[in-house]
């Protein structure tokens, strides 16, 4: 080993005797290039020479004073290029054109961008800082996120970016570097550094290194003092050499010096920026650097030299290339031009920088500047693929520090469960994205909050089994509340600081049984810390720093995915312009009123990438639909729900396929249907009836003459039933079978003050055993058959269908909204309204099951009356594609959910309980002409749908109100709405 090391350093010391020319001279013509080199330099002027080595920081506005100084940067001091600081992107994009077309030479415009754009230009991707991405531990996503950068720095006229930050942050108390550096190891940090910078020059962009020869280990700020560096030698090229050292071998383009006091290299205690034994003897002759060489900002007070001194000479003298940031840029530029005159800086050394500097241009592609486009610059800087980008890096730093088997969380629907933020308001975005995967209690202790009111927000945890705590600010410190709180409850650390803070929760991190870390408290660092806590994502972070006395640097634990995931479109495959296409679909349905307002819900590989709401509960506009609206699923209730219970049951071997019926369903004992077996009602081939009007039995038909029914409309038939049919309104019910208030025997509630005698269950059921029986084997849908499987599971299990699916599959996967008679736990004005029954109910139905069968029994059918929001179903659905399981949890075995997903009948379309597309006939089957016949779903006729399709781990959930105000409006079907829709999904799919 010790001969292989050496062998290596003689290797190493061979490259940077020679140099190491950048890379990017490999893929440019470098005849051409010389020719327009020398072709430049003999057209300028003496004084255009120097000033072609001067960057001043210029700020990108457009007011007459501005542009008068922009100017004078051109004209007069002749400047090669400009550092752009904050601004707004359409305006650097005009003033970059302006000072492109006035100056004589094209001009190299920097940016100072270590975290992409928005460090420095308003509404542009946030991406994160570099210790999150240092706890990334798939550099090629680092090196995917410089490409990004780099394409939007194309689109800003960008040519050069001074990062990536090299600096080795092995200080806990330095003030300047901090989160601007991707940890405390040397060999991380050049490995972060490098796949960034490499990213960005692969896109064209240069990258500028920094700040040699390492600012990581001081305590002080080179903006406001000259910091020093106390190391020897040997420690410098041990840690702070070494991400420099990497990044020059790998033929890397720029590096910037920083404003330093090192005596080991230079015992004159000069600024390192300014120091010859530094820049030429350390960076360019020793480390072998040929690329261009950038001072840190001369205004610096890190930069100030002596009275008789000027630093644009000394850094010049010292062996730099390219003068940033001067405090006074007209006078260095005549100290300069003095010092050429005078000898002191040799005219050679000027034209060699000035032709290096013209061979970075050309290499820009300067030599045949196009001026900038503005029209589209705010998508194409926001592109999908940057917010993708942006995603995925915050998914994969978050780091899970400890875990008492508490992350992902286990046993909800069986514990109460709160969130604290500290330092920021309740229902945040951390607590948003936590309150979508079960009902959460939020809580909040905000900066300033009174003691009263802080003993108030723990007093009221008590009541809770678990808390997820997150931390946003340092200014909170930990108290005796909480740390008894993390004593005495299962307490789930998320800190969105820097990591150093942990170090001031040591008690009540050692009583968690959890901690995460989320490094910035930025929306989507929150929300995927959320996601890591409930499955969501997979946690794989690894700790970029040590946190003294808690956690060592490389510390990280790894979670794996199980529940759904909120995630870009790019992320399973998915091209969100060809998406976009879904939004035109919709609101084409809206102007054209075949719907108030809808939701839509799409899901790939257990992330959730499209989920939207759209349009109003109805046509006063005036409340909008928004992603906890709820609606009523209509027959997809027959799937979702009653479906479920029967494939527990089967999994519990309470039936076979071939059973009767009448084996389970007493009262059907002597009839026709007795025989009737599980799989033809299942597969709807049973010759049951479609539907039957249960209501007629309560209706006085004395109170009336003539037909209930009438094709048109007439004085005694007023009110619109569907689009054939026209009914009466001025019967009346038995006074025996319907109350308008509860009260004994009238506990069956069908609408707002309408309640039927609890007797008149026996009727439905005397109603289905007379019904009429069809050929058996022959397919014909029927809500009857739901409604006998639903008897089947309440005989079989002792338990009403409503409390089975509530406590065995909704509460445990977190869907709190699901559920028959939401009214009863939810807020009415969440639920979105179906119809206005002008027939049966004379009533605005919302939060009361449209469909009349389920209705009369009391909103709980095998039929119908589940209410949800798309979310909440998607859950529910996600079982089904996990092959029966949900957050680690089994509902279903692997074998049933086969069984049931995967059959079909030999005799029609149908599966299993389930739907399924009609191959071949295209104008009959409810999917999409694109969806395989591997895709398995449900309709509802209130205006739902959903289809699972198993090939492309896909789910696709359609919720409206097309019945409302009246269910005669069918434009969506023949808008052939949710068919396009689905259908522009699998069109989105990129080819892989």
């Amino acid at each position: 080993m010790r001969q292989v090391g050496i062998c290596v350093a003689y290797l190493c010391c061979i490259v940077t005797l020679w140099g190491v020319e950048p890379r990017i001279f490999q893929r440019v013509d470098r005849a051409s290039m010389e020719r327009w080199v020398d072709s430049v330099y003999q057209a300028l002027t003496p004084d255009e020479r120097i000033g072609q080595l001067f960057m001043p920081i210029v700020y990108p506005e457009e007011d007459q004073r501005a542009q008068q100084l922009q100017d004078r940067y051109l004209k007069e001091g002749m400047i090669g290029g400009v550092l752009f600081q904050k601004g707004d992107p359409a305006a650097q994009v005009r003033v970059t054109n302006r000072m492109q077309q006035a100056s004589r030479v094209p001009i190299l415009i920097a940016l100072d961008g270590e975290w992409g754009l928005s460090m420095r230009l308003s509404g542009t991707t946030r991406f994160p800082k570099n210790m999150m991405l240092g706890a990334i531990e798939d550099t090629s996503l680092i090196a995917d996120y410089g490409r990004e950068v780099a394409r939007q720095c194309k689109e800003m006229g960008i040519h050069v970016n001074f990062a990536p930050d090299m600096d080795v942050n092995s200080n806990v108390d330095n003030p300047v570097i901090g989160i601007r550096s991707y940890g405390e190891h040397p060999e991380a940090v050049a490995e972060k550094g490098v796949a960034y910078a490499r990213g960005l020059e692969e896109g064209g962009i240069l990258s500028v290194s920094k700040h040699f020869p390492g600012h990581g280990d001081t305590s002080e700020d080179s903006h406001k003092t000259l910091p020093a560096v106390w190391h020897d030698r040997d420690r410098l090229d041990s840690v702070e050499l070494v991400p420099f050292r990497r990044y020059i071998n790998e033929g890397l383009g720029g590096i910037m010096v920083a404003h330093l006091r090192i005596p080991s290299l230079d015992k004159s205690g000069q600024p390192t920026s300014l120091s010859p034994a530094v820049v030429t003897d350390l960076l360019q002759r020793e480390l072998g650097f040929e690329g261009l060489c950038f001072t840190d900002a001369l205004a610096m007070k890190g930069a100030t030299t002596g009275p008789t001194d000027n630093p644009s000479v000394k850094a010049l003298l010292a062996g730099n290339d390219v003068l940033l940031g001067p405090s006074d840029l007209f006078a260095d530029f005549k100290a300069v031009k003095a010092a050429v005159a005078e000898g002191v800086i040799d005219p050679a050394t000027i034209e060699a920088k000035c032709r290096k500097l013209l061979r970075y241009k050309y290499m820009a592609g300067l030599a045949d500047f196009q001026p900038l486009p503005l029209e589209g610059l705010s998508e194409r800087l926001n592109s999908p693929h940057a917010a993708w980008m942006v995603a995925r890096l915050n998914a994969e730093a978050i780091t899970l520090l400890k875990n008492e088997e508490a992350v992902p969380v286990r046993g909800m629907g069986e514990r109460k469960i709160a969130s604290l933020v500290i330092g920021e308001k309740a229902g945040n975005e951390f607590q948003q994205m936590l309150c979508r995967y079960d009902s959460i209690a939020c809580f909040s202790i905000e900066q300033g909050a009174s003691e009263a009111q802080v003993r108030r927000v723990y007093e009221q945890l008590k009541a809770y089994d678990v808390i997820i705590c997150g931390v946003h600010t340092v200014r909170i410190p930990e108290s005796a509340a909480l740390r008894k709180l993390a004593e005495e409850k299962e307490l789930i650390y998320a800190f969105f600081t820097l990591p150093y803070a942990l170090k001031d929760f040591k008690q009540s991190i050692a009583a968690a049984k959890a901690v995460v870390m989320g490094y910035e408290s930025t929306p989507l660092a929150q929300s995927f810390a959320a996601q890591g806590i409930f499955g969501g994502i997979a946690l794989q972070g690894k700790l970029p720093v040590s946190i003294p006395g808690l956690y060592y640097s490389g510390t990280g634990l790894f979670t794996e995915k199980n529940r759904l995931g909120y995630h870009e479109p790019e992320e399973v495959g998915l091209d969100s312009y060809r998406l976009s296409r879904v939004d035109s679909i919709v609101a084409e349905g809206l102007a054209k009123e075949a719907y108030p307002g809808c939701q839509v819900l799409i899901a790939k590989e257990g992330q959730v990438v499209y989920h939207k709401a759209f349009g109003h509960y109805d046509y006063s506009r005036k409340q909008e639909v928004d992603l906890a609206s709820i609606y009523d699923l209509a027959s997809a209730s027959k799937v979702a729900g009653t479906l479920l219970a029967v494939m527990k049951n089967y999994d519990e071997k309470r039936f076979t396929l071939n059973n009767k019926i009448g084996e389970y369903v007493p009262a059907l004992k002597g009839s026709d249907k007795e025989g009737l077996t599980i799989k033809d009602l299942l597969y709807h081939q049973s010759g049951l009836i479609p539907t039957i009007n249960f209501y007629l039995k309560a209706i006085d038909h004395d109170s009336y003459t003539g037909s209930l029914y009438s094709p048109t409309r007439r004085k005694s038939h007023p009110v619109r039933f569907d689009g054939k049919t026209f009914v009466r309104n001025d019967f009346k019910f038995l006074p025996g079978l319907v109350s308008g208030r509860p009260k004994a025997g009238f506990t069956t509630e069908v609408a707002r003050g309408f309640y039927v005698n609890d007797s008149f269950q026996d009727s439905i059921m005397t109603d289905i055993r007379d019904s009429k029986l069809g050929r058996k084997g022959s397919y014909a849908y029927s809500c009857i058959g739901f409604i006998l499987l639903k008897m089947m599971v309440e005989q079989q299990s002792g338990r009403a269908l409503d409390e089975l699916l509530d406590h065995d599959f909704f509460h445990r996967v977190g869907a709190t909204t699901m559920g028959y008679n939401p009214l009863r736990r939810i807020d009415s004005r969440r639920i979105v309204p179906t119809e206005e029954d002008g027939f049966i109910r004379r009533q605005l139905l919302r939060g009361y099951v449209h469909d009349e069968a389920a209705a009369f029994q009391g909103g709980v059918s095998g039929n119908a009356g589940l209410f949800s929001t798309a979310e909440d179903l998607a859950k529910v659905l996600q079982i089904f594609l996990n092959q029966g399981t949900y957050g680690d949890e089994r509902f279903i075995s692997e074998a049933t959910c086969r069984l049931f997903t995967q059959s079909k009948s030999s005799s029609n379309r149908r599966g299993l309980g389930f739907d399924k597309p009609w191959i071949g006939h295209p104008d009959a089957s409810p999917c999409g002409i694109l969806a395989p016949a591997s895709v398995y779903g449900h309709t509802g006729y209130t205006g739902t749908c959903f289809w699972i399709d198993p090939d492309q781990q896909l789910i696709y959930i359609f919720l409206s109100n097309r019945v409302h105000p009246n269910r005669s409006n069918n434009k969506l079907g023949s808008l052939d709405i949710r068919t396009r829709i689905q259908d522009a999904i699998y069109q989105a799919l990129v080819m892989k």
